[in-house]
Formats: C-alpha cells, structure tokens, sequence
C-alpha cells in the first residue's frame, strides 16, 4: 500500500527550476533541523549528487537493516527504488520496533514514486500465483521452494513466506539455494533468471535442469511436463535491464584491447557473460574487489554506470572501464534527483510528508517470515 498527501505544503514543479547550488543549501538546512532523527538512504547506483548528501551509502537491504537498528532515527528517506523501501517499511516497522518506541510508527519516503524497477515488475503476484497453480497440476508444490531475490515486491516475499519460501541477495544466494534443497527437491527462483542460473551453475546444475517459466505462455510456461518433472531449479523469465546488456564480445573486446585487463561482473549478467569474466559477485563484492586490488590494476566491470565510474574516480590509482559500450544505466534510479530529494524533505520538515510506503500488515508479516529464514541461513 502507498500513502501520499493529497496537497502538500510544498508542490513540486517549483523545485525542477532550482539549481543542485541552492538544492543542496536547502536539503542541508532539513538535515540540520531534524538531526539524527532523519535518515536519508543512497544505494550504491544512485547519482554522486545524491550520494553526496545520504548519511548511509549500500545496497538495498544492508540500507534497510541499519536504518532499522538505529536507535536515534525517526523518519526514513531511501533514495533507492520501490522494493527497497518497502523494505525498509517492514523492517524498521516490525512489531519488535513499534514495541520499543511505543507504537510509533517511522514513516519511510521515496522522493519519487516513478522510482520502480523493471525487474520486480516482470514477475507479478497475480503471476505468481497463477504459476504456482500450474506446476502443482504437474508436480507437488509441497516438494517446491519459493525463493525471491531481494529486488522484488514485498507481495513476492510475502508469497514465499506463506509458502515455507525464503529471500536471497546476490551475495548469499547459493547458501539460500543450499537451505532449499536441504527441504525440498526443486526451487522455483524469481524475478531474475540470471542469478538464479549463474548460481546453480556454480553449485554444479546443468541448464538441462533449468526450465525457464515465461510468465506470458499459458501452456506451462512454456514448458513440457517432461522438464518440469526433470527439473531442480525452474526460473523465471526476469532480469535486469541494465545487466542484460552486457554482451561476451564486450568481454573479448577489452581483452583484446587490454591485455591482462580483469573482467569483474555482476550475476545479474547473463551466463555468457558470467561464463566469460574472472570474477562475478554481488555490488558489495565488486566493491571490496577493487578496494583491495594493487595499484596499477586493470578492471573491466560489469554493472551499472554510477557505481563504476564512482569507483574509478575513487580509485585513480587504477584503470577501470565501464564493460559495455553502450551507457546501461538504471533509469529508474536515475529519477531520484536533488529536486526530488529537497522536495520530499521539506514536506517531511512541513509535517506533511509525501510519497509514504506503506506496507499492509498482512503482507508485512509473511515478507517478515521469508526475510528472517534468510537471516538465519549461514
């Protein structure tokens, strides 16, 4: 569920025409009167200008899960995408939470609500659902293991948690895998393919045993009962927009190009891609990598434009190339800009906060059950 106010006290329009100077001033005066009680979230992809004015840079539930362990914070402002700060509802709302403050609730604002994800949106409850249905014609769900990566709409992890299902990350999703075989004999993984394959790949897998269910084919996917029975991990037709578009002869051409030049992906790629480069892991990870590398170190890296060209002006004491030649940004990141931030700050400072997110209790609590399961997957 979304709440915003009807009218607020400041409308938006007027913010488009201000420049980042006086957006910045603006933005650090509500940072300054609401203090420690205001946390404002930047994930990694998300513009260095904003970035620059987040209390806290990360991934999307390592942003969550220290919002909510914080003693001081009161108000939320997760520059990030819809998921992302549905989560952050659910965690730094949990009865346990409410309980210690009283019943007061941290309202959890996203500066834009166009801010959504492509990925997410490709595997529908509705969907779901309907698939769930499907497989159970042909094979016994009790024998299936939901498990939804963390970019996907809390109603996707709330499925999972009524369904004995589990959340992964890209950093932990082998061990999420290995938690779900030591239950059942077969995993259905959503929304994005590429993860869930790259993964079980890895764990020893062959494709054979990875149907792919196209949500849009209403003839099992797409699939014959002959796989389905076969399978071991069905896979959703999902990915990532900006993932997707890495390609194995950006891979060959920087290697031609530069030799001894290390190609560092994200899972979200596509196998032949992941197949291709030296290393793959999550953004966390490809962070670290870099953190670590020797001076003088070549990097070809697959993942989206902010976080890479961050990391080489960060790190100029190596050479670090964006992978594709084409600019793979992710637009919906991209929407969250200063004016947006300044705009829902005020509002929030006004005590008329805008764009709220707000998840249903129901919903809340089952997303609640499946997040826990991964906590305690070691």
């Amino acid at each position: 569920m979304v709440t915003s106010i009807e009218n607020p006290t400041y409308d938006f329009p007027p913010y488009k025409s201000l420049d980042n100077g006086v957006l910045t001033e603006r933005i650090q005066a509500v940072r300054a009167q609401l203090g420690p009680e205001l946390m404002i979230l930047g994930h990694h992809y998300q513009q260095d200008e904003v970035i620059a004015l987040s209390d806290l840079r990360g991934d999307s539930y390592q942003l969550s899960q220290m919002a909510a362990s914080s003693t001081d914070c009161r108000q939320i402002v997760f520059c990030g995408v819809h998921f992302m700060a549905e989560t952050a509802d659910i965690l730094a709302n949990r009865p346990e939470k409410l309980a210690e403050r009283g019943g007061e609730r941290i309202p959890v604002v996203l500066p834009d609500l166009a801010a959504g994800c492509s990925m997410a949106d490709m595997a529908g409850i509705e969907q779901v659902e309907a698939a769930w249905d499907d497989l159970g014609d042909v094979i016994d769900t009790d024998d299936i293991t939901p498990v939804t990566y963390i970019n996907s709409a809390a109603s996707l992890k709330a499925f999972c948690g009524r369904h004995g299902g589990i959340v992964c990350t890209s950093s932990n999703a082998a061990a999420v895998l290995e938690w779900a075989f030591a239950r059942t004999k077969r995993v259905l993984f959503f929304p994005d393919q590429h993860l869930g394959r790259n993964t079980s790949l890895k764990m020893g897998m062959t494709n054979e045993q990875m149907p792919v269910w196209d949500p849009h084919d209403e003839d099992l996917g797409g699939n014959t009962e002959q796989a389905l029975t076969d399978s071991k991990v069905i896979l959703w037709k999902g990915h990532c927009s900006v993932h997707q578009m890495f390609r194995p002869e950006h891979v060959d051409q920087f290697r031609s190009k530069f030799p001894g030049i290390k190609v560092l992906v994200h899972p979200e790629c596509p196998q032949e891609v992941n197949d291709l480069a030296d290393l793959s892991g999550s953004t966390g990870y490809i962070i670290k990598e870099v953190q670590a590398a020797e001076p003088g170190t070549k990097w070809a890296i697959g993942t989206e434009l902010h976080l890479v060209n961050r990391l080489k002006a960060e790190h100029p004491e190596q050479e670090i190339h964006f992978l594709s030649p084409v600019v793979c940004m992710c637009a919906t990141m991209y929407r969250i800009n200063l004016a947006h931030l300044c705009w829902s700050l005020e509002n929030l400072a006004a005590g008329t906060p805008v764009n709220v997110i707000e998840v249903d209790p129901e919903t809340a609590e089952w997303s609640l059950v499946a997040l826990e399961r991964m906590l305690q997957v070691k």
